[in-house]
C-alpha cells in the first residue's frame, strides 16, 4: 500500500488543506483541528449546522509556509486576516458530549467570522493544550489526547473503499431507476490519510498501521454523518453516501467509512510513503 493523500483542517470543519507533508504528534497531524468556531454557549459549530465554513479557508504555516502568523483566514467576500497565536482565560468550547475549553482568539476573529457566516453569536478559540482532553475509554489509552477532532487524532481512508462505495451507490440508483451519479469524491469524508493498494475495506481488520517510519493504533471504525452529503461546491445536501452505507455499512446502528487511528510514535509522513498495515 502507499500514501496517496494528505489533509489538514486547521479550523475544524473549514475547506480541507491537502499538503504533501505533515507531521504526526501525539495528538494528530499538527495544526489539524487546533481551531474551532462555538457558538453563544461556547458549542461547537460545524458544517452540519452551518455548511458556508466549507467556505472558509484556514491556513497555518503546516499547509502553506507563506503564511507568516499563526492562522489565515480566507473567504469569498472577505478580506484576509492574519492572526497571532491567543492569550488570556478559557472558554467553554463543547466537543459534543465533552465539555472542553480553549482561548478565544479576539474581537477582530470573532467579527470576520460572524460576517463570513452571518451570525452574530460566533467566535474563534485556539485549542491551547490539546493533553486536557481523554478519548474514550474504550477504545484508547488514558495517556491519548486529541484538540477538537471529533473523537480520535487520525484518520485513514482507502480508495479501494471509496471505489466499491460508488460502484454500490451506482448500483442503487440503476435499481431504482435512476442515473448513475458521478462519483463521490475522497473530500466528502475529510480524511487525514487515504491509502491505496489494499483490498476494499481491507482497513475492518487492521489494527496497527504503519505509514513510513510513524507508527499508528487502531482505535475504532468511523461513523459517518451527514457531513458527509452536503456537496463541496454547490452546498447543497443529498442523500448520499449515508443511504447506500445504511445498506452496505451499517453497524451497532451506525453507518461505516474509515477508521480512526491514535499516533504511537511522531514524526514525518510524505504522500508517497509505504504503509504497513497488520
Amino acid at each position: 500500500m502507499l500514501l496517496t493523500g494528505l489533509a489538514i483542517h486547521p479550523v475544524k470543519s473549514t475547506a480541507i488543506r491537502p499538503v504533501g507533508s505533515a507531521r504526526v504528534l501525539l495528538g494528530g497531524l499538527e495544526a489539524d483541528r487546533a481551531w474551532v468556531v462555538v457558538d453563544g454557549e461556547g458549542v461547537i459549530v460545524t458544517a452540519r449546522e452551518e455548511h458556508a465554513l466549507y467556505s472558509i479557508v484556514a491556513d497555518t504555516p503546516a499547509t502553506d509556509p507563506s503564511v507568516a502568523s499563526e492562522l489565515r483566514l480566507r473567504a469569498p467576500g472577505m478580506p484576509d486576516l492574519q492572526l497571532d497565536q491567543p492569550t488570556g482565560h478559557r472558554v467553554r468550547a463543547r466537543v459534543f458530549s465533552q465539555e472542553l475549553e480553549g482561548i478565544p482568539v479576539g474581537l477582530e476573529a470573532d467579527a470576520w467570522v460572524q460576517k463570513s457566516l452571518r451570525r452574530d453569536d460566533l467566535r474563534l478559540v485556539w485549542c491551547d493544550d490539546p493533553t486536557r482532553r481523554t478519548l474514550d475509554p474504550a477504545y484508547s489509552r488514558p495517556e491519548d489526547f486529541t484538540a477538537y477532532a471529533d473523537g480520535y487524532p487520525v484518520t485513514i481512508a482507502s480508495e479501494s473503499s471509496l471505489r466499491q462505495l460508488n460502484d454500490w451507490i451506482i448500483e442503487g440508483a440503476l435499481e431504482r431507476g435512476e442515473d448513475p451519479p458521478a462519483p463521490l469524491p475522497m473530500e466528502r469524508f475529510r480524511p487525514n490519510l487515504v491509502v491505496d493498494g489494499d483490498a476494499a475495506f481491507g482497513e475492518d481488520g487492521w489494527t496497527c498501521v504503519q505509514v513510513g517510519d510513524v507508527r499508528f493504533r487502531v482505535a475504532r471504525p468511523t461513523d459517518r454523518c451527514v457531513m458527509t452529503t452536503i456537496d463541496l461546491e454547490s452546498l447543497e445536501t443529498g442523500k448520499e453516501p449515508i443511504r447506500t452505507l445504511a445498506r452496505h455499512r451499517l453497524f451497532d446502528h451506525k453507518t461505516m467509512f474509515a477508521i480512526n487511528l491514535i499516533p504511537e510514535t511522531t514524526g514525518i509522513v510524505r504522500v508517497g510513503d509505504e504503509v504497513e498495515a497488520s
